[in-house]
């Protein structure tokens, strides 16, 4: 049964957005977790990250303008640092003494690797300035190089929802037909074998015997290790013998109502970057057929209805949840998280 209870994990590191969307000396608001927040990128390149509100009039910041390496709000002029520390109120007079340290915008703690911009969540009005001590997820083999593409796309569902069909094996014949893909007449015995790994589990690295049309473009029966992690972090690496294809799908919670699917390409087939123009509308197209999966779900799920996962084909959802009461059980209690994930082979017919 899956749980009802929406809540969202707090302390733990969030996909905020492709850096390739944020110039240096450009802005960029957006809502996580329900709250407002403003990116931006210094003319040297560094990004930072401040509540979108400001502390005078409740205007949010990302009406103003930057100038500098500075935030002006467009109501009054009140200025504010890559810190969230004001710097400047033009209507005091001289002689006019004001406590600055007193007005500060909250800054969150943001990292850019890969191309990708994370952020991370702390637990109410709280500010991390340090690095915790949990890692960022990242793409194999690929080190410092970002991602070559990309596409994102809005969910109408609550983040849970988003994540059980990201993970889900079983809905791909019904979901994703197309001529280029699969056409959904054949089903497969699939044997998968899972181990744990940090704060998720992994799919071993296998041959892909039953593959889609779409990975013969890379030459050969690629073999394919699939990892997840919290909070809603999906790694697919896909090999050959030359070739080697990794994939970041992240979703991040906007609300209880909306969600953001971010999938990001990395390859090293050196004629696949002159076909990703054309790639990009079956990528879109793919998602699509997700997103409106969901639309659908979504007339069925006003109604409140007990929601059943299976044996073996619903267990990496199961996982999930798991995996996501562990996390904030041990962020509540202070203590270490325990992995529940154990080391199984999961069967199914997709």
């Amino acid at each position: 049964m899956i749980e009802k209870k929406n809540f969202f994990l707090r302390n733990i590191w969030y996909y905020a957005l492709p850096g390739g969307k944020l110039k240096p000396g450009k802005m960029l608001a957006k809502t996580i977790l329900g709250e407002p927040i403003l990116f931006a990128r210094s003319r040297n390149g560094k990004v930072f990250a401040l509540r979108d509100i400001c502390p005078h009039r409740g205007i949010p910041l990302s009406c103003g303008r930057f100038e500098g390496d500075e935030i002006e709000c467009c109501y009054h002029g009140w200025r504010f640092d890559t810190s969230g520390r004001c710097t400047a109120i033009p209507s005091l007079v001289e002689g006019q003494e004001f406590d600055f340290s007193r007005l500060r915008v909250k800054q969150y703690l943001v990292c850019e690797v890969q191309g990708n911009i994370w952020i991370y969540m702390p637990e109410g009005n709280s500010e991390i300035t340090e690095m915790p001590e949990m890692e960022i997820p990242m793409v194999p083999y690929f080190k410092d190089k970002p991602y070559q593409f990309v596409e994102v796309m809005r969910f109408p569902c609550y983040l849970d929802h988003a994540v059980v069909g990201l993970m889900d094996p079983a809905h791909s014949p019904f979901v994703h037909r197309a001529w280029w893909w699969r056409s959904g007449r054949k089903f497969f015995h699939e044997v998968k074998k899972f181990i744990p790994s940090p704060y998720g589990f992994t799919m071993q690295r296998q041959k892909l015997e039953n593959m889609g049309r779409g990975y013969w473009l890379i030459g050969g029966i690629p073999e394919v290790e699939i990892s997840f992690r919290l909070p809603a972090i999906r790694i697919e690496t896909i090999t050959t013998k030359n070739n080697i294809i990794c994939n970041l799908t992240a979703v991040t919670p906007i609300s209880e109502t909306e969600s953001e699917v971010t999938f990001l390409a990395y390859w090293n087939v050196p004629w696949l970057g002159a076909i990703a123009p054309l790639l990009q509308p079956l990528a879109r197209a793919f998602l699509n057929q997700d997103r409106q999966v969901v639309i659908k779900q979504q007339i069925g799920l006003q109604y409140n209805p007990t929601l059943m996962l299976i044996d073996d084909a619903d267990v990496q959802a199961r996982w999930y949840f798991q995996l996501k009461t562990e996390f904030a059980r041990a962020t509540a209690e202070g203590r270490a998280f325990v992995n529940p994930v154990k080391e199984r082979t999961l069967q199914w017919r997709a």
